[in-house]
């Protein structure tokens, strides 16, 4: 392993704890006046989270960098056997049941981490030109992009998908493609859309349906009256009745934004927004000034995959979007996708506190730039 050293504490980017820390505690409160229990488990979640985080911090990432392409493989291997040995529940199979336990995996949960490591290993090992990358470089990436989006898709987890093509996609604007690429993208998109909605699972067409239609469903109906009634400052507790009552749907974790709202109006809505605005900007500010291909690359995969995530929720919550299964980031309840979080937060403040080699090795101050 690797010496501790006092001066990681001076690399250390506090800013983005600081910004968590609220995320986590008014989620943890707001999860238990909806569900007590959940909130019990929720608990459970976080101590499990901050476990791996230490874990994460402190595991010699860029020492061991050369794993990373198999630590992806590995990944690629489990969403294979999705197809094979996956477990199904909802018409969809997505799940692998681990023997002689009573738990399940969820594949396309662990390939998020994997899938931003990747990116970073294949970037920072051919580093965009001047003016981008040209077609080949891009068709190179773009594979390691596709093979995961294809195979949850098929499970079929569009939305997992979904995000994940998006963060590689933006991942490799923010790092820079050829202009001339991205034109082609956006014109190959516009005309093949009516064929790839053909493409679409019954279930998702109808989510697509609901969402034009001049009213929406039930779920929204109910979420959208949550938020109205909120007003400018929100309900106590025991008023809040379109979720004390259980009329609001899934509000612990889908939903949680309309509790939000209800609770604590207008204001309320506002300052988490922002504090997610901040988060983002932050990790952005993180990603384009550092020349470590690996920061960059990192911290603009977590940056928009928050961003996505939050756009999506909110906007499913006020009927802006199709219903998806897409959490509100480190808030709505759930243990797989607060753990991947905490992950992904863990990795980057690794690579920002043990970016000189002398951290590992003890030897001369060198960047691993």
């Amino acid at each position: 392993m690797f010496k501790i050293d006092r001066r990681i504490l001076a690399h250390f980017d506090y800013p983005t704890i600081i910004l968590l820390l609220p995320l986590i505690f008014i989620s943890h409160w707001l999860i238990g006046e909806v569900h007590p229990t959940l909130a019990q488990k929720h608990f459970v979640y976080v101590s499990v989270g901050i476990v791996v985080f230490v874990f994460f911090f402190f595991l010699p990432l860029r020492r061991f960098n050369w794993l990373i392409p198999f630590f992806y493989w590995f990944n690629i291997a489990l969403l294979v056997s999705v197809e094979f040995f996956g477990h199904s529940r909802l018409g969809a199979k997505r799940w692998i049941e681990i023997p002689f336990t009573h738990f399940t995996l969820q594949p396309s949960e662990l390939m998020k981490p994997a899938f931003v490591l990747m990116l970073a290993y294949i970037i920072s090992r051919n580093p965009p030109p001047k003016d981008g990358y040209e077609l080949m470089d891009f068709l190179k990436i773009s594979f390691y992009i596709l093979l995961p989006f294809f195979l949850i898709a098929k499970e079929p987890d569009l939305g997992t998908a979904t995000v994940l093509l998006l963060i590689g996609v933006g991942t490799l604007f923010l790092v820079g493609v050829n202009w001339k690429i991205w034109a082609t993208l956006i014109v190959g998109v516009l005309i093949s859309a009516p064929l790839l909605y053909t493409q679409l699972h019954a279930y998702q067409k109808q989510r697509i349906t609901d969402f034009l239609a001049e009213k929406p469903s039930y779920h929204v109906q109910q979420s959208i009256i949550a938020i109205g009634s909120g007003g400018v400052i929100g309900k106590v507790k025991d008023e809040a009745t379109q979720t004390q009552m259980k009329f609001l749907p899934i509000a612990s974790s889908d939903f949680i934004f309309a509790y939000v709202t209800e609770r604590f109006g207008f204001i309320g809505a506002f300052l988490l927004i922002s504090l997610y605005a901040a988060i983002i900007l932050h990790l952005l500010s993180l990603s384009t000034h550092s020349s470590d291909m690996y920061i960059k690359v990192v911290a603009a995969g977590i940056s928009l995959m928050i961003f996505i995530y939050m756009s999506v929720n909110i906007a499913m919550t006020m009927g802006l979007a199709p219903v998806v299964g897409v959490p509100l980031p480190m808030f709505s309840y759930g243990g797989s996708s607060f753990v991947n979080f905490m992950i992904l937060f863990a990795i980057l403040q690794n690579l920002l506190a043990f970016r000189f080699q002398e951290m590992y090795t003890g030897r001369g101050k060198k960047s691993f730039v």
